[in-house]
């Protein structure tokens, strides 16, 4: 095994997010789409402009204020959705290689569009071939569906019914679990991978063997796509990181 990992270090993704200013349900300037991770957590590093994440779980309802400097994270499980109060911009940082920009994400929709995974996929496909005002039309009209059945999912939390979010994260856990091999290869290529280089290190520098030094190299990349419609806001996305 070499004793090096040539990825983006601790093989985390990274994507730079320009919170959707479309005017939310609710009367906020602008919001992302309501959605949780099933194997991955994910931190924000604020860089511009004001907001929040507010953020669901079984222990209750959150927001957290975002302004420039916030650094900010969650666990798997976490439903949550970013406020745009104004300009704001995030580096968004994923584990497992950025698994979820990458399918590890499930929409907080209606629980008859949550039944299986082409109705999933059609719920929340926006095709790529369309024009770009198109695109954003199908983008906001996924949010606004989502965010509805949020506030649904914090109202029955917040009254003390556990019921609908439980339900909500079984079909979450049903959607992905067909996907669940091609996510394991991912991690054993990235996070895996990194962790047992560090082990290799290790043994390496107290066997007195330092070889591993005289391999280091540098790399650099610029995003693989710019200004994709994403879950939150459009995207700069950096593939290899």
């Amino acid at each position: 095994m070499s004793a090096t990992y040539d990825g983006f270090p601790a093989a985390v993704g990274v994507s730079r997010l320009r919170v959707y200013d479309w005017p939310t349900l609710d009367g906020r300037p602008g919001g992302g789409t309501p959605h949780l991770h099933l194997t991955c957590s994910e931190g924000y590093v604020v860089t511009a402009g004001r907001g929040a994440v507010q953020t669901l779980t079984t222990s209750g309802y959150r927001e957290t204020p975002l302004e420039p400097g916030t650094v900010a994270w969650f666990t798997p499980g976490t439903i949550h959705r970013l406020i745009n109060d104004g300009g704001l911009e995030i580096t968004v940082v994923m584990q497992n290689s950025g698994l979820p920009e990458a399918g590890d994400a499930v929409l907080t929709l209606p629980q008859d569009l949550l039944t299986g995974t082409g109705t999933y996929a059609d719920a929340v496909r926006i095709p790529a071939d369309a024009p770009e005002a198109e695109q954003a039309e199908v983008a906001r009209a996924r949010r606004d569906l989502a965010t509805r059945r949020f506030q649904e999912l914090r109202k029955a939390t917040e009254s003390g019914d556990p019921e609908p979010l439980a339900a909500f994260q079984r079909a979450a856990a049903a959607l992905v679990r067909p996907r669940l091999d091609a996510w394991e290869q991912r991690w054993r290529a990235g996070a895996h991978a990194a962790t047992a280089a560090t082990e290799a290190q290790f043994k390496a520098l107290r066997a007195e063997d330092e070889r591993h030094l005289a391999a280091a190299r540098v790399a650099a990349t610029g995003p693989a796509a710019r200004g994709r419609f994403g879950m939150c806001g459009r995207l700069d996305v950096y593939h290899g990181s």
